[in-house]
C-alpha cells in the first residue's frame, strides 16, 4: 500500500489474520479520512481516528475525535476540495460553540458474523440488498 491511501476490506482481512486475532489500527493519513476526523496535534499528516479489524470479517468497528474548532473545520472543508455552504449547518454546530468529542460505529451485521463464524457477512444481513432485490 502506497502512504495515503485507506484500506478496504481485503487488506483488513490480511492484516487481522496476520495479527491473529483482534487488532486496532489507529492514526490513519489524513487524506484517508473524512474531514471532520481532528489532525493529531503532534503529527499534522495523520489524524485520531480508528479501526477495530477481527479476523474474517474486517473492520467491526470504526470511530475517532471530532474536531471542535470552527476555523479548523473550516480549513479541512477546503482541504478537501469541498463546497463550506454545503456544510453550513455541519459548521454551525462548532460556530456557535463545540466541546472536544469523539465517537465509533458498531457494524452489528460484522460482529455477528464474526460469533457466528459465517463466512460471508451476507448470512448476516436480515434484508440484503443485492442486484436482483433492493425492497425486502
Amino acid at each position: 500500500m502506497e502512504w495515503g491511501s485507506d484500506f478496504g476490506s481485503d487488506e483488513e482481512k490480511v492484516i487481522s489474520k496476520k495479527v491473529g486475532g483482534p487488532v486496532f489500527i489507529t492514526h490513519y493519513p489524513k487524506v484517508a479520512r473524512p474531514f471532520y476526523h481532528k489532525p493529531d496535534p503532534n503529527r499534522s499528516e495523520v489524524v485520531l481516528s480508528h479501526d477495530l479489524l477481527m479476523e474474517r470479517v474486517g473492520e467491526i468497528i470504526g470511530g475517532g475525535e471530532r474536531i471542535e474548532k470552527y476555523e479548523v473545520l473550516m480549513e479541512r472543508i477546503r482541504e478537501s476540495g469541498l463546497d463550506p455552504n454545503e456544510y453550513s449547518w455541519y459548521l454551525d454546530l462548532r460556530k456557535y460553540g463545540s466541546v472536544p468529542h469523539a465517537g465509533f460505529g458498531l457494524g452489528i451485521e460484522r460482529l455477528l458474523a464474526f460469533l457466528l463464524g459465517l463466512p460471508n457477512i451476507r448470512l448476516a444481513v436480515p434484508f440484503p440488498r443485492t442486484l436482483t432485490r433492493l425492497y425486502p
